[in-house]
């Protein structure tokens, strides 16, 4: 093997590498934001991200601002 095949294996190595390592953010990031902010249901945006990255990716900008709208608190009225 020369030294151009060889190098062209790490280039590949690390090129597969780093797809793995932002698949893997990618999915981790709306559950992520969701229990930073607190959301009622961060377990559910958690699931939501991994599974629209594994069964196609056009709905997991969906998750993502999911992770980011949080259900409006009722108001609590004061009455005098």
């Amino acid at each position: 093997m020369s030294g151009l095949a060889i190098f062209a294996w790490i280039v590949l190595i690390i090129l597969a590498a780093s797809i793995v390592g932002v698949v893997c953010i990618m999915g981790w990031l709306p559950g992520h934001i969701a229990k930073g902010r607190g959301h009622p249901w961060a377990q559910a945006v958690t699931v939501a991200g991994w599974i629209t990255l594994l069964f196609g990716f056009a709905l997991w900008p969906i998750a993502l601002i999911w992770a980011y709208v949080d259900i409006p608190r009722a108001r609590e009225e004061t009455r005098p």
